[in-house]
Formats: structure tokens, C-alpha cells, sequence
């Protein structure tokens, strides 16, 4: 007689997994560690050409280097006691973020604030999910997001503030930065932020 607790597929483990949501909290803090590292890297490519090209912004770019310095080892540090890794690919977010800090620095001044933008509004779309899916299941870290969101806002408002006009390159720029922001995490955890996206889409 057939075991009715087995999934159709022959693999009962795999909805439990999915439904464990120690399993999702260990991805949302190894997502959240490669994607400031590559932030990282983004902003010092960027200082790099700026130092020579735009001096004026280079405090600014600095003091935020400095947040995300701040926010990678607070996300690493979180990760013994919920028995989280670093992802597997972040030479690929390094060279990444290297690679597009570089090229928008060296179209200009406004494209720099213009990647921050994209950037960053990318980013608190992913943590607004996973400050809903975490109110409830792990405190301790809700709060640590919470106040980093905060920080990566005025990052935000920031970059807003600093463009010189709103024209077609914008428009254009904005979605493409968006997109390779969300392959890059995606990437970073081979597709786990595919799981954990759709699992907070059911928890809601």
C-alpha cells in the first residue's frame, strides 16, 4: 500500500523544507551578506574614478561605503547562530559589483546617483518582504533588518537628491540596474531567493 504522507513526486522532504522557516531565514541572511558585499564593491569602483573625475562626491560615496561595510558584518555576524553560510558565488558579486560601479562612474557624476537609485530601491523591495516574513518568526533579526532599511533609505533619498534632471537615461537605466540587481541575488544563492520569495508569498 502507498504511503499517503509521500509527495507525488516520490520526495516527501521537499514541502516540509519549503514550509521550515529556518530554511528561508538562512536565506534571507545569505542573500542579504552577498548583496552587501557587492554594494561594497559598487561603491569602491565608484570612488576609485571619482577620486579623479568628481572629488566633490566622493565624501558621500564614502560615508555610504561605510554603511554597507557596517551592514555586511552585522549580516555575517548573524549567521553562526541560525546556522547561515556566506553564498557560494561571491567572487561573481565582486567582480560584478566592480564591473558596474566602474562603467557608471565613467558616465558621469549623475549616472553614479542614478545606479544608487536603481540599486537601492531594489533592495527595499526585498526587504520590506522579508521584514513581513520575519515579524513573527525571528525577532532578533527583524530588528537588525529594520534598522538597516533605514539607512539604505536615506541612501535612497540621497541619490534622488543628488541627480542633476530626470531624462531618458534614467528611464532607461533604471529598470536595466533593477534587473541585473535582482539576477545578481538570485545568482548569488543558485535560485534559493526564488524559494524564499515565493514562500513569503504564501505565508501572505
Amino acid at each position: 500500500m502507498d504511503n499517503p504522507s509521500r509527495e507525488p513526486s516520490g520526495r516527501p522532504e521537499n514541502r516540509q523544507v519549503a514550509r521550515d522557516p529556518s530554511v528561508t531565514i538562512r536565506r534571507i541572511l545569505k542573500v542579504n551578506h552577498a548583496g552587501e558585499f557587492g554594494a561594497i564593491r559598487i561603491y569602491g569602483a565608484q570612488i576609485a574614478v571619482a577620486r579623479r573625475l568628481f572629488p566633490e562626491i566622493v565624501p558621500a560615496l564614502e560615508e555610504m561605503r561605510e554603511d554597507e561595510i557596517e551592514h555586511c558584518r552585522l549580516f555575517y555576524g548573524a549567521m553562526p547562530a541560525r546556522r547561515a553560510k556566506p553564498c557560494r558565488v561571491m567572487a561573481f558579486w565582486s567582480l560584478g559589483g566592480a564591473v558596474l560601479g566602474f562603467l557608471t562612474a565613467l558616465c558621469g557624476r549623475n549616472m553614479i546617483w542614478i545606479c544608487t537609485e536603481a540599486v537601492e530601491s531594489t533592495v527595499h523591495r526585498h526587504l520590506e518582504d522579508q521584514l513581513a516574513f520575519l515579524l513573527t518568526r525571528d525577532r532578533d533579526l527583524h530588528a537588525l533588518i529594520a534598522s538597516i532599511q533605514e539607512e539604505e533609505l536615506a541612501h535612497l533619498r540621497k541619490a534622488e537628491d543628488n541627480q542633476k534632471g530626470r531624462g531618458l537615461s534614467r528611464a532607461l537605466f533604471l529598470p536595466v540596474v533593477g534587473a541585473l540587481t535582482d539576477l545578481m541575488i538570485w545568482l548569488s544563492t543558485w535560485g534559493d531567493s526564488s524559494w524564499m520569495r515565493a514562500e513569503m508569498a504564501r505565508e501572505k
